[in-house]
Order: C-alpha cells, then sequence, then structure tokens
C-alpha cells in the first residue's frame, strides 16, 4: 500500500473521519479529484505545499490527511507547471511513489487522484507546524515577489505595504468606465487589437463591469482579443458574465478555449512573467 498525505483545513477533519475526502478539486483537463503528496522520509518535503497552500485556502490552520491507496491505483503525478499542458504522465500510486522519491529536487510535484477518498483508507489525521514549505513556488526565498495585479492577493498580510515598496508599472488604479468604453469605440470596428486589449486589461481590474458594452469583442477577428476579453470578465459578478464564458470556451483558438473554459481570473496569471500557479 502506498502512503500519500493530504492537506485541507482542520475544521474538515471530522467529517472526512466520517464519510472519507471529497473530490472537490480539478485536475488536468477539467479531471475532478484531489491532490495529495507522497510521505518521503523528510518532512518538509512531505508537506511543501502547506505554506503554499494556506495563501490561497480557507481561514485557519491545516491538516494533514494520511491515506493508503493501493499500489496499483492509477494517479497523475508531475510538476505542477506541467498540469496546464496536459503533460502530467498517469502512473500507478507506487510508481508515483518511486519517481518523486528518486528526485534530486521533488519541490512543485503533486499527485492527483482522480476520485474520491473512503473513509477507511484514511490512515491518520494529525495537526502539523504550518510553517513548512516555500511560498509563491520553490527558490522564490530571496527573490522579490511580484506586486502585478495578476500575482497579488487581495487581503493578504503585508500586501500594500510590499506595493509600496515594489510599485508594479501595470498596477491600478484602473481609468474610469467611462474612459475605457470610450478608448475601446475610438479603437475602431473591429477594433486595432493592442489598444483593445490594453483597455480590457484595465477591465480586469474591477469586480464589476459593463458585459453588455463588451459582448461585441467575442467576435474579434484576433484571437489575442478574445484571449484578453476572458481574462478581463473572468472573476466579474455582473449578470450575463457566465453566458459570455460560455460561449467562448467553444472558441476554436486552444488558448481562448482553455481560458474560458477556466472561468478567466487575474488571480491565475502574472503579468508580468509566465510563473505557473500552484494547486
Amino acid at each position: 500500500m502506498a502512503m500519500f498525505v493530504h492537506l485541507t483545513s482542520a475544521a474538515n477533519a471530522p467529517r472526512i473521519r466520517r464519510a472519507g475526502i471529497r473530490a472537490d478539486s480539478r485536475g488536468q483537463d477539467g479531471a475532478r479529484g484531489l491532490y495529495c503528496f507522497p510521505v518521503l522520509p523528510s518532512y518538509t518535503l512531505t508537506h511543501q505545499w502547506l505554506r503554499e497552500l494556506a495563501r490561497f485556502g480557507p481561514k485557519g490552520s491545516l491538516a494533514a490527511v494520511h491515506v493508503r491507496l493501493d499500489d496499483a491505483q492509477e494517479v497523475l503525478a508531475g510538476h505542477y507547471r506541467d498540469r496546464a499542458r496536459s503533460a502530467q504522465q498517469s502512473v500507478s500510486a507506487a510508481e508515483a511513489v518511486r519517481r518523486i522519491g528518486a528526485l534530486a529536487d521533488p519541490r512543485g510535484w503533486e499527485v492527483f487522484l482522480p476520485r474520491a477518498v473512503g473513509a477507511r483508507e484514511v490512515h491518520r489525521i494529525r495537526a502539523v507546524p504550518q510553517v513548512a514549505g516555500w511560498r509563491y513556488l520553490p527558490n522564490a526565498h530571496g527573490t522579490r515577489p511580484c506586486t502585478c495585479f495578476g500575482c497579488r492577493i487581495r487581503g493578504e498580510y503585508g500586501g500594500r505595504r510590499l506595493r509600496e515598496r515594489h510599485p508594479h508599472p501595470l498596477d491600478g488604479p484602473p481609468p474610469p468606465v467611462p474612459v475605457l468604453l470610450a478608448r475601446i469605440g475610438a479603437a475602431g470596428d473591429p477594433g486595432d487589437p493592442a489598444e483593445l486589449r490594453a483597455a480590457l486589461h484595465w477591465f480586469g481590474m474591477r469586480r464589476r463591469g459593463p458585459v453588455d458594452a463588451l459582448t461585441r469583442l467575442a467576435g474579434h477577428p484576433d484571437p489575442g482579443v478574445r484571449e484578453e476579453l476572458v481574462w478581463a470578465v473572468g472573476s466579474w459578478s455582473t449578470p450575463g458574465t457566465a453566458e459570455l464564458l460560455d460561449g467562448l470556451a467553444g472558441d476554436a483558438p486552444p488558448a481562448v478555449g482553455e481560458a474560458g473554459e477556466g472561468g478567466g481570473g487575474r488571480g491565475r496569471r502574472c503579468w508580468s512573467a509566465d510563473r505557473g500557479a500552484g494547486p
């Protein structure tokens, strides 16, 4: 039997003891399941994802759930950056433990189980120190964090002080909505792609926006404009946003279709560099 550890909110411990772990996460190609990591001799490497998950997860402490899986259980194993390229490999649980354990540097690797875990497969649940692991990405220690809108997290501890010390040229505040709409109108029909992408960038910094006024850009001949539209409105709560994203999810260019299926959202990409993302 292969042993893995799954990190989750400590508040979920009673439910997990009673009913197991639900398949609430999304893997590559939209598969439902849960993420875990092999139990290695190194405590730090085994719990490497703890600090990064704490940045995005629920409030409160995290707990480690040890799970026993059959050696022949099929899982996906790979680096987190491979997930976006659908490059993670399907292997048995035992092979995933062997491969990751043999790596000189397994930081950033993950295992995705494409199903839920039953209560009988839970070996134990225990508290863990909340300071283990890396943040942002492996080897980020000593490197200045990116403060662009796509990388920063609203309400993160010390975030405002960090942005004041290291302002990013693409930070806001964004221009008012009438100014942005005027820029889009002045770009012409169908519109200059560079001007439209610049305006949509600023729209992406808002929580709501004029969906009706931007719907026509879903038919723009430039795929870059359509992709930028997805990233701009992906996190909006404005009525009509879901319908617009559903229409773009079936777009022919892969980048536009994948962005539409993912729902966009500025928190999912860095504006200044392609750094990847955690689970």
